[in-house]
Parts: structure tokens; sequence; C-alpha cells
């Protein structure tokens, strides 16, 4: 629920302190003219607007701008990079505002929409929201789709209980990496989070922008972290929402997944617990979760449907530590099952949040391809044995099933780079959210950005376990966000790793009985947290 007359006042009440005015007509960037557009950005060809409207977005256009695949040869071969606007409407601009959702992998173009809409309608009048599939997603070209059947069910159980077992993982990721190299060996040297931001400069010198606005989830937050690092002139307002640990890229990073997601799903075992008279799976979290596992050991030895096997079951309820408005729809799931032996419960649960859809191969594709160029993996098999078996005794709900996620790395068929250092004393204070008991990027990383990025400040949500707070559903995060994109300020704490603290939203209550497991539609509750989390999607 979100008070949104507050935030319109807030709004209101900074308008008459922007000091960007430059006429609508002639504003292509934050204070930048049409006729300057060519001296900012030679070379860069004139974005072509057309209209790709749809019924939730009816301002919405399209464009391509073409990108360098290798940026120390930009007169060398061409990519396509497919962009959205929501063009602004007032009579002053404050620029570009770019967001990403994540991943890598994740596509962007319906985020310019949902940014628009979302904001309040005289803040988002100012800005062109601009959003964008990056190199290799969706309708960019040439789009990576290395191996499209590697995630058809019914896979191996994720927990190896052999040498036999683990060798057949280990096969089926070389499997993946090695498609990847034969389909598309030119363009994995240049799939990493660099190339990526100097894409994001293209796009800012095809708007003819001075500088850009940012807000990037996730993944976003890395991306748009090395973006200022590399261009630190040129960015105006950044907004990183659930904040990647810079210094954990990506090896480090993703062990550090595995014990929040198996905290995350603690807690829904916790809140099945709490609605025991709905769900009558116990009144103990510790019952509640152990009634999971022997659930997730009878679908390994007979797929629910022929369909929901281990690995499917835990991908299935994955979803639910990124987002808790999915709670209610896995509980029901459970319950049926346990209960009444419903497999087409599972079966209608897992296409709805764990199956990969059609463009799963594309973005599990650009997910490995970045993670593991980005920087160096474990190349011996002993390490990633013994670190998933330490993790696995202490956080089962994921641990191997994330190290078969990201095993392609281990025999990737292109040397890794070096991380970019992110620390940056050179930009205007950034503005970063962070839940505290977020999974896919644990509260810790959040600190460390802060640090990294001089005169940033953090707000945080407290309790929360969400993965994306802003733009769903809370007024206190949502204020200090249109604060920051209006006029520019940041909250300022007293010492201390945080700037600013909101209470977390309330956790869903169970689904009426007349709607339960009938369809996912309004997953969440709130229209705002559903329309995010739906774009967000799930592992990046």
């Amino acid at each position: 629920m979100t008070k949104r007359a507050g935030i319109l006042v807030a709004v209101g009440a900074t308008l008459a302190g922007l000091v960007t005015a430059v006429p609508s007509a002639a504003t292509t960037g934050a204070g930048t003219s049409a006729r300057d557009a060519a001296r900012l950005a030679p070379g860069a060809a004139q974005l072509k607007w057309k209209d790709c409207a749809t019924t939730s977005y009816p301002t919405m256009q399209c464009a391509t701008v073409r990108s360098p695949l290798d940026h120390d040869r930009p007169s060398g071969r061409q990519v396509s990079l497919a962009l959205s606007r929501i063009p602004h409407t007032a009579a002053t601009s404050q620029g570009p505002l770019l967001v990403n959702p994540g991943g890598p992998g994740g596509s962007g173009l319906s985020m310019a929409g949902f940014v628009a809409s979302a904001l309040p309608a005289k803040l988002a009048a100012q800005y062109d929201v601009i959003g964008f599939d990056p190199r290799g997603v969706g309708k960019s070209t040439p789009a990576l789709n290395c191996r499209p059947e590697h995630f058809d069910p019914v896979r191996p159980d994720s927990v190896p209980r052999s040498y036999e077992d683990e060798r057949t993982g280990r096969a089926r990721a070389a499997a993946f990496a090695e498609a990847c190299g034969e389909k598309h060996g030119d363009l994995l040297p240049y799939m990493d989070t660099v190339s990526a931001a100097k894409d994001l400069d293209v796009i800012r010198g095809a708007l003819g922008a001075r500088q850009i606005n940012y807000l990037g989830y996730s993944y976003g937050t890395y991306l748009g972290a090395v973006y200022a690092k590399l261009f630190p002139e040129r960015v105006r307002r950044l907004v990183l929402d659930s904040v990647v640990d810079p210094e954990g890229v990506w090896y480090d990073d993703n062990l550090g997944q595995d014990y929040a997601f198996d905290s995350r799903h603690k807690a829904f075992a916790a809140w099945v617990a709490k609605h025991d008279s709905t769900y009558g799976l116990g009144q103990d979290p510790a019952e509640v979760e152990a009634a999971w596992y022997a659930l997730r050991e009878s679908v390994r030895e007979r797929p629910a449907g022929g369909k929901v096997g281990a690995s499917e079951l835990e991908d299935t309820f994955m979803p639910g530590g990124y987002y808790n408005g999915y709670w209610p729809y896995l509980a029901e799931a459970f319950a049926e099952y346990v209960h009444d032996n419903n497999e087409d419960a599972l079966v209608s649960a897992y296409e709805s949040f764990g199956a990969t859809g059609a463009a799963g191969g594309n973005s599990y594709s650009v997910y490995t391809a970045v993670q593991c160029r980005d920087a160096g993996w474990p190349q011996d098999w002993n390490t990633w044995r013994n670190d998933t078996a330490t993790v696995h005794a202490k956080a089962p709900f994921m641990a191997w099933n994330n190290t078969w996620y990201n095993a392609p790395c281990a025999s990737w068929p292109v040397e890794p780079l070096n991380p970019v250092r992110v620390t940056n004393h050179r930009i205007p204070p950034a503005l970063l959210f962070q839940a505290t008991d977020d999974a896919a990027t644990p509260y810790e990383g959040a600190v460390t950005m802060r640090r990294k990025l001089k005169g940033s400040s953090l707000v945080v949500e407290q309790g929360g376990g969400n993965h994306g707070i802003t733009l769903s559903g809370s007024t206190c995060l949502d204020a200090y966000l249109v604060d920051y994109l209006a006029k520019g300020t940041v909250p300022r704490g007293e010492g201390g790793r945080v700037d600013a603290v909101c209470e977390a939203l309330a956790d869903p209550k169970p689904l009426p009985a007349e709607k339960a497991l009938r369809s996912t539609d309004g997953a969440g509750g709130g229209s705002g947290g559903k329309a995010l989390h739906g774009l967000l999607g799930f592992r990046g």
C-alpha cells in the first residue's frame, strides 16, 4: 500500500527548485540541445524512435543503436542494442533516466514503462525514461542462446549422492560451456560488464546527452557502478537498488547467496507455520521445513506430473527468496501436494515460478557469458566441491543448485578478465537502497558499495527480505527516491553505515480460499511489487 499523496506533496515542494530549464522542444539530454548532439557524440547515429505502444504503456517508443562489438576497435563489427523510451512531457527536462532490471541477462525494454508509470506523474514527466536490452539480450542482436534445452525437465537431482552424480553434473555444465563456445565463440570475448557499460555511453551519445541519470536493480547496480567508474563525469544521478557486493564478483557473491537464500527459505517456513490454520503443515517452522525436504525427497524419487523433480522443485521455490509476495502461491502448492497428493498443483507452481520460459535460454546464456568473463573462477573442481559441501552442511536449500547454475564457468572457453575496482571519488552523491534480509544481494554488499562510492547514501529497509524494494509499495523508500530524482538530495546519517531506515512492509496474507492456486494473477498483493518483481526475474 502506497500513500501516493505524501509523495506527490514532496514532489510539488521540490519542483520550484529545479535548475535544468531547457525548452522541451530542444532538449535531448540534461541541459543538452539537439544541435549539440553531434559535437557531444561524434559518429553516433541519430536515433529514429518509432511507436511501440502497449495497452499498459501507450506512449512507449522504440529504437535501436549500433555499438562496437569490441570497443577498442570502434570501426569494426557492430552489435545492435534495442531501446525503449517514455518521453518527457514537462516544459523542463532533467535528461535521460536509464533503467536496468539486472541479470546479467535481464531484458530492460519494459522497465521504461514500469518506472515512468510507477513514479509520481509530475516527476516522471521531467525525464526521458530509457529502457534497453544489453548486448546479447532479448531484442538486441546478435542474441545469445547456447543450449536451449539445458533446463528441460526432469534434470538430475542437484545434490550429488555419488561421484557418478557429480560427474553427471559436471558433464552437463561443460556441455553448456562447449555449446556457447561453438555457437557464439566470436561474441564471448566481448560479453562482459565493461563492454556493457561502454554500450551505455554509446546510448548516452546517441541520445545527445552530456550526462545520464541511472536506476539499476540487482546486477544493474554493478553495471551502474562500473559505468560510473569508467565515465564519472557523465553521471548526473545514480540510484542502486539491491546492491551487488563489488568485492565478491562473482564466485564469492554466489557463496554468500547460498546462505542468504537458506535463511529466506526458513523465513518462508516460519510464515507457513504462522498460518498453520490455513496450510496444516505444522506450527513449528522446523516442522514445516522438514515437510518441505520430505516433499523434495518424494519428487526426487517420482517427479510430480513427470515434470517436477528435486531440481525443478528448488527452482519453483527459489523465487520466494526474491519476493515474499509469492509465498501464498507456493504454500498452496506445497499444502495441496502434501495433503491431497495434488501433482497438478506443483506442476502449476513450477510453470509459473520455476520454468525458464521462452526467453530463459537467452537470459541464462548471457548470465553465464558475462559472469564467467568478468572475473576468475576456480579451475580446480575440488574447490567447488569443498566449498559447496561446506555451505550445504549449514544451508542446504540451494547450495548445490547454485553451484551447477554457475559451473559452466569452471570450463568456460574464454579467459576471464580482472574485476573492475569501482571505488569512486569523482561522481555526485549516489543513492543506495537495500533490504537487510535480501537473499540475492546480501546486505553487507550495500555497505561495501556505500564505502566505495564517496558521498553516497544508504537507505535500509529494516527487516525486509525482498530483492528490489523501491517502486514496490513502500511509501518511505519511495519518498527518498522521489526526492533524489527531483532535486538530487540524499539523506545523511550521523556516522555509521546507514543514512536512513524504513520499516519493512508487512508479510503477505494467505490467499482467499476461492483464489487458491487458481491463478497467480496478482501474486504479491501490491501491484507495484508484482509488476517490479515480474520484470526483475530471478537469479540475477
